[in-house]
């Protein structure tokens, strides 16, 4: 397995680690509640260094990203950041992204981490723009600090004025003795928080003196609760090469009507016409029960509408929460249906996203 530079700093914090997407990741320091309710009080910090980053440069680099993506990329400006995701002539999502304007000739990408080594061969399969395509994951470091403190504690650290820095924006500057920071105001918690790029030499250092400025060290699988109750989707579970993005509920991110000739629009733009077979939904148990991925949904007689894609606990909420695809869209917010766990069906409610709204 491959290492993050905080290796050591997580074993010196007793986490547990697992494999994830070739990583040695965290998944936990004293367990994923005390985790979740700490980023949603006061603030927590994440190693996702194991994301990929890819910067496009020259001329053709906004062509080539704008040809790649669903979103318009053609909007940003330097500062500037937007989800999007990259589609497939058939529809299915080769992975959802982050796209940074740089300047008008420089983009930063960033990918999923299972889905590397796919998405840079993917760049490179549709660059007849012949831009510039450099997988920069190695060297540089990923910390996601998140909650309702980051910004005050974040300021204590750096010069840059942090209040500046809107939802989807970003600047770059120093932070704890780190220079060239890109410090980004994209999150996967709902809470206010920053993404910090950094070398890898600089990500020990600022670790620690988030630690000593009282920032608790927060594992994936609170990330994974965190975002799942603000209703954001995970490749892998919610979103995959099978799955669009209308049938996901990331129709805003699927510029059909604003941008040029893209990979899967033709298909998009007839899938939008005919209408979609299924849909993604959230839903919360009523009953007892925790919904987990591949458990089936059922309508009131029992037939088998959908299947879950994502389920928790919610720590924030105390119940039951999930995400999945359903065919039957008669389904209502507030109407009834079963998810089926363990042999039993056991009763939830269609609603809105996201589950829990920070304050």
């Amino acid at each position: 397995m491959k290492k993050t530079v905080l290796f050591a700093q997580h074993e010196n914090a007793g986490a547990k680690m697992v494999e994830f997407a070739g990583y040695a990741m965290p998944v936990s320091y004293e367990g994923v509640k005390a985790e979740h309710l700490y980023v949603r009080s006061k603030a927590g910090v994440f190693d996702v260094s194991h994301m990929g980053e890819f910067l496009i440069s020259g001329k053709t680099a906004v062509d080539l990203v704008q040809y790649v993506t669903s979103n318009n990329v053609k909007k940003l400006k330097p500062g500037e950041a937007q989800y999007s995701c990259m589609p497939m002539p058939n529809g299915g999502i080769v992975d959802d992204l982050l796209v940074y304007c740089l300047n008008e000739q420089l983009y930063l990408l960033v990918v999923n981490a299972s889905n590397i080594q796919k998405d840079f061969d993917w760049l490179q399969q549709h660059n007849r723009f012949e831009a510039r395509v450099e997988n920069v994951s190695d060297a540089w470091s990923l910390l996601a600090v998140q909650g309702p403190e980051s910004e005050t504690i974040l300021q204590s650290l750096t010069e840059v004025d942090l209040s500046a820095i809107q939802f989807y924006t970003f600047v770059s500057g120093t932070v704890g003795g780190a220079n060239e920071v890109i410090i980004s105001a994209t999150g996967y918690t709902g809470e206010r928080g920053f993404e910090l790029y950094l070398k890898n030499e600089w990500a020990p250092p600022l670790w620690d003196a988030l630690l000593e400025k009282g920032v608790h060290p927060c594992g994936l699988a609170a990330r994974d609760t965190l975002r799942l109750e603000m209703g954001y989707a995970l490749y892998g579970n919610d979103i995959d090469e099978n799955t669009s993005s209308l049938e996901a509920n990331l129709g805003w991110i699927t510029r059909l009507k604003t941008k040029d000739d893209f990979v899967g629009k033709a298909y998009l733009k007839e899938q939008k016409a005919k209408g979609i077979q299924r849909k993604l939904v959230g839903f919360k148990m009523i009953e007892r029960g925790i919904p987990r991925k591949d458990y089936a949904l059922l309508n009131t007689k029992g037939e088998t509408i959908g299947k879950v894609t994502s389920g928790t606990q919610s720590p924030s909420l105390n119940e039951g929460i999930g995400m999945g695809y359903i065919n039957d869209f008669s389904l209502q917010h507030g109407d009834a249906f079963f998810v089926e766990i363990r042999g039993k069906s056991v009763e939830a409610q269609l609603c809105g996203l996201p589950f829990y709204k920070p304050r």
